[in-house]
């Protein structure tokens, strides 16, 4: 058998329309596992399916508001529906807008959380039943290089930079809660990607250059390269990684 081969595997990717998220459905259906691929917009994962299944694969596509508990709850069980049961769950849906945090209001401040670590928490809950049942899981949390404790900050996001270090932080305290039920749960944080999200955020150039030179590598990472972390952490050849928060950000935080 080969390395990271996910034959069999049931994937679920929250936030796949497009982006890394994206790239992790088709990075996971390459490796031969079945993927719900999910996002607020089903036509956009409609789109991803039909790639998916153009290159053999089999996926299904679910529309998904993660920080809607009843939504999170079944959509879950329309997966294990029409696969039969869930093996690695991707939690890629995040948001992300740009606001002094003088100017933050509390909706403001809530509504981030609720999509990119109450959102995160709720997925991760709903698998972690399932995945129970079989004694095997694996959970990807995605967080960010801007996470707390790395020297990395987001003048106007203080909302999101709470929001990725809360994701690590729960992490590390699920990966010894569900240790014992044979899931492992790891974070991946993405430094500087070529992402929809990114170009978004307007950042201004000369911005934008300053935060190219402080990276080794001197450019913004694929989705892709995100992704084979993703498929990595997803693996029978990580069983023995959990806990963990692998950065994958072309040298910044060495720098």
């Amino acid at each position: 058998m080969s390395m990271f081969e996910l034959t069999g595997k049931v994937a679920l990717v929250t936030g796949a329309r497009r982006g890394m998220g994206k790239a992790h459905a088709l990075a996971l259906a390459r490796q031969g596992a079945k993927v719900a691929v999910t996002d607020v917009d089903k036509k956009e994962c409609e789109a991803v399916v039909e790639e998916i299944k153009k290159s053999g694969g089999e996926a299904v596509a679910l529309r998904l508001d993660v920080s809607e508990g009843r939504e999170v709850d079944s959509v879950f069980s329309e997966t294990i529906k029409t696969f039969g049961r869930l093996d690695i769950l991707v939690n890629n849906a995040g948001i992300y807008f740009s606001k002094p945090a003088l100017e933050l209001s509390e909706e403001d401040f809530e509504r981030m959380l609720s999509v990119n670590l109450k959102g995160q928490f709720l997925c991760a809950q709903r698998a972690a039943r399932e995945m129970a049942k079989n004694k095997w899981g694996r959970i990807i949390n995605i967080a960010s290089v801007a996470s707390g404790q790395t020297g990395v900050g987001i003048a106007g996001g203080a909302h999101y930079t709470a929001s990725k270090g809360g994701v690590i932080g729960m992490s590390e305290t699920l990966a010894i809660e569900w240790a014992p039920l044979g899931i492992t749960v790891n974070v991946v944080g993405p430094g500087a990607i070529d992402t929809p999200m990114v170009g978004a955020a307007q950042i201004p150039k000369a911005a934008f250059d300053a935060m190219i030179a402080r990276i080794p590598l001197k450019r913004m990472g694929r989705p892709e390269e995100i992704s084979a972390a993703v498929v990595f952490l997803a693996s029978e050849e990580a069983s023995y990684v959990t806990g963990a928060t692998l950065f994958v950000d072309g040298g910044w935080l060495a720098a």
